[in-house]
């Protein structure tokens, strides 16, 4: 079986190593979602990862609502992603675009008070921090059912993303379908409760994903495109009450369309970032993908590599890990002491934290 430094073909793209590094919301964009300088440091720091999915992108103004993110609709956010891909590129990296829609977890405060968009009318639970909030918690607003305009104009910004991300020049786009955010909401039923073409069956429920795929195909080429799903537990307060139901025939889909590779964020019962009783889907997922299948799940170097040795998965994306450590494919190779990540600075706005973490040879000098 492969190691994690082994070379991987997805796709198009031509991976040295099966260390991928993970999207990692870091909010250090302008408050117009235009990418700034320190971004293009800390992506060039990371070149070495296998293949690295940027941070979460969003693809129009409705479809974002996290304070600083960067978004990838107008021509400024273009421009402002330019320098970042140069520069992972000029340091022998590759880098793809993860396209975003947050659907009802854009509070009403993004959006000039307007109510935000989804498979159904209902609310996320939890609050969020705005602009207009001055530091305080908000309490997410009630969301609209899309129609079928709004799905139209949905799709037609996921195409849009798209052409600007390969004029950019990313080497590639992934399609955001998990963490609760807009695709997601469609997929699972414990947030679509539509009546329509796009809610009940499970082949409903995946149209707009399936939609949204080929949209993305069409602009950039299967070969180029890739897809996230978390398909076990509770994500934002979105669930499926049984996942294997629709993931696994949506990842046959994905196989027979020829994405480039699939990943999957699937928590356990101890995960730090939730927990779940509900089983891992990829298992299943394995049997019908028969593309390149990327796991995440807070792994360590060592359960990384036995994933592979168990032919579970075909390469490893790392979040946190990578946050913290710019060189992480070569700790992990020499069994170099890992850098910890700092909580405090994850969505700051400055260098602390993002591009200050030290590499293996800053240590040694």
């Amino acid at each position: 079986m492969p190691s994690l430094f082994d070379p991987i073909q997805l796709g198009a793209i031509s991976a040295p190593n099966r260390v991928l590094m993970a999207p990692l919301t870091r909010g250090r964009a302008t408050q117009e979602h235009v990418p700034t300088a320190i971004m293009a440091d800390y992506y060039a720091q990371r070149a070495s990862a296998g293949l690295i999915i940027s941070e979460a992108t969003g693809i129009s103004r409705e479809g974002l609502g996290w304070p600083y993110a960067p978004g990838l609709w107008t021509p400024e956010q273009v421009e402002g992603w330019k320098p970042v891909v140069e520069a992972v590129h000029q340091a022998g990296g590759r880098i793809v675009a993860q396209l975003w829609h947050m659907g009802r977890i854009v509070h009403p405060d993004f959006l000039d008070g307007a109510a935000p968009l989804s498979s159904s009318a209902t609310t996320a639970p939890g609050s969020v921090r705005t602009y207009l909030s001055g530091g305080e918690k908000r309490p997410y607003g009630q969301a609209r059912a899309a129609t079928l305009d709004d799905i139209a104009r949905v799709l037609d910004d996921y195409s849009k993303a798209t052409r600007n991300a390969r004029e950019v020049g990313f080497d590639g786009v992934q399609l955001h379908a998990a963490n609760g955010y807009l695709i997601d909401q469609f997929l699972r039923d414990g947030a679509n409760q539509r009546d329509d073409d796009y809610g009940g069956s499970v082949d409903n429920r995946t149209r707009l994903l399936r939609e949204a795929v080929d949209r993305l195909i069409a602009e950039i080429g299967a070969d180029r495109v890739g897809v996230r799903f978390s398909p076990n537990g509770d994500t934002q307060g979105v669930i499926d009450s049984n996942p294997e139901s629709v993931f696994v025939p949506a990842a046959q889909w994905l196989g027979e369309r020829g994405i480039a590779f699939l990943e999957l964020r699937e928590p356990g019962p101890d995960g730090t970032f939730g927990s779940t009783t509900q089983p891992r889907v990829s298992p299943a997922v394995r049997k019908v993908f028969d593309g390149p299948l990327v796991l995440n799940q807070d792994y360590r170097g060592a359960e990384a590599q036995a994933e592979l040795d168990a032919g579970n998965a075909d390469a490893i994306a790392f979040g946190r890990t990578f946050l913290a450590n710019p060189d992480l494919p070569e700790r992990l190779r020499t069994g170099a002491v890992l850098n910890e990540d700092d909580v405090k600075t994850w969505y700051s706005r400055g260098v602390e934290g993002y591009t200050d973490y030290p590499a293996l040879q800053t240590i040694a000098a």
